[in-house]
């Protein structure tokens, strides 16, 4: 079976493991320091801070900004659940909007109309890997006073107007979990170039600590250990490349599958975390897909909405309710070798012809 997903982890990354176990600088510590100055250079960032998984960098980024009850938020319901959630821990209300007509990200054109007196920031995800449309949200924005938060989760390193994801707005959270283009195993990270927010997430990560034993906030234990750190440390130095390899199967999968189903066009930056695909008779594809030994995925089968937890947010998203019905997204990690991605082609071609 050819995986969706599979990370790649080598020697370089079991080595920075070994060196921080001798070390006995296990929690945070330098290791973090590093990975949080280096992950900023790449970002063109002035700052990052390191948490342990991509939800407590997005639940910091929320506190840091403000928002609170009573709060709204602008969001898209095609996205991973924490995307919303975290607007929820913090206590405000996530507004959902639709996603663009020929696209996966939050449309900028049907934001305006969905601002009120309580909204507080607009949240947009740069979904599998593809840039929102960030111009378009800074004017929204300025226009109207708000925040801009990115949602980087699946975005490392995509690159367009002269930035990189997670330096356009008041701030940006990223996710290392597995399956990402690079991994800590589990992580996460904040963007900023607002000293103050910077130290306000800092303090609010190590239970409002500004010197031991001193709390002068209410806060969290969401500290990176160096272990992790140093994973990522290894990871970031292969970024380029993973993601290098990525637009190469991704270029190749255009090339071959654009007469057969619509594939996913590189407007902003794509670096593919996903490759995903629109397909009328997605289900009985990934059926066929399976028995020829190719996995896929389909994320996300749910409107965020829909879930239990976030009922009372029901909104009308017709965009993002097809893409439930006809997203698929087909094995596009570095780790594929040539043979198997022709193989995913001949099964994806197979099926229609």
């Amino acid at each position: 079976m050819i995986p969706i997903a599979n990370p790649r982890m080598g020697l370089e990354e079991r080595e920075a493991v070994d060196r921080v176990m001798q070390s006995g600088i296990i929690a945070q510590g330098p290791e973090v320091t590093k990975f949080e100055e280096e992950f900023a250079n790449m970002c063109g960032v002035k700052y990052a801070i390191a948490t342990n998984n991509g939800t407590t960098s997005g639940h910091l980024v929320m506190l840091a900004s403000g928002i609170g009850p009573g709060d709204e938020v602008i969001t898209t319901p095609f996205t991973f659940f924490a995307t919303a959630s975290v607007i929820m821990m913090a206590g405000a209300k996530p507004v959902f909007v639709d996603v663009e007509e020929d696209g996966f990200c939050l449309d900028s054109e049907k934001v305006e109309s969905a601002i009120t007196d309580r909204t507080k920031a607009i949240h947009p995800v740069h979904l599998y890997g593809e840039l929102a449309n960030v111009p378009s949200f800074l004017d929204v924005c300025k226009k109207n006073n708000l925040i801009l938060i990115e949602d980087c989760a699946q975005a490392h390193s995509a690159s367009s107007w002269q930035g990189k994801a997670g330096s356009f707005g008041k701030a940006g959270w990223f996710s290392f979990y597995p399956t990402k283009n690079m991994t800590t195993s589990e992580g996460g990270m904040i963007t900023t170039n607002d000293e103050a927010f910077a130290d306000s997430c800092k303090v609010m990560r190590a239970h409002g600590m500004t010197a031991q034993y001193q709390h002068t906030e209410f806060g969290y234990n969401y500290r990176m250990t160096d272990i992790s750190a140093a994973i990522g440390r290894v990871q970031l130095t292969k970024l380029q490349g993973f993601n290098a390899r990525r637009r190469e199967i991704a270029n190749i999968y255009n090339d071959k599958l654009s007469k057969y189903v619509k594939v996913p066009e590189n407007r902003r930056g794509h670096v593919y975390h996903q490759y995903t695909i629109l397909c009328e008779s997605r289900d009985d594809l990934r059926d066929h897909l399976l028995e020829a030994g190719v996995g896929s995925g389909i994320y996300y089968p749910t409107l965020l909405y829909d879930y239990e937890p976030m009922k009372d947010y029901v909104s009308d998203c017709p965009n993002a309710k097809k893409l439930t019905e006809t997203a698929l997204s087909l094995p596009v990690h570095p780790a594929l070798k040539d043979e198997e991605i022709s193989k995913v082609i001949d099964s994806v071609v197979s099926f229609f012809e």
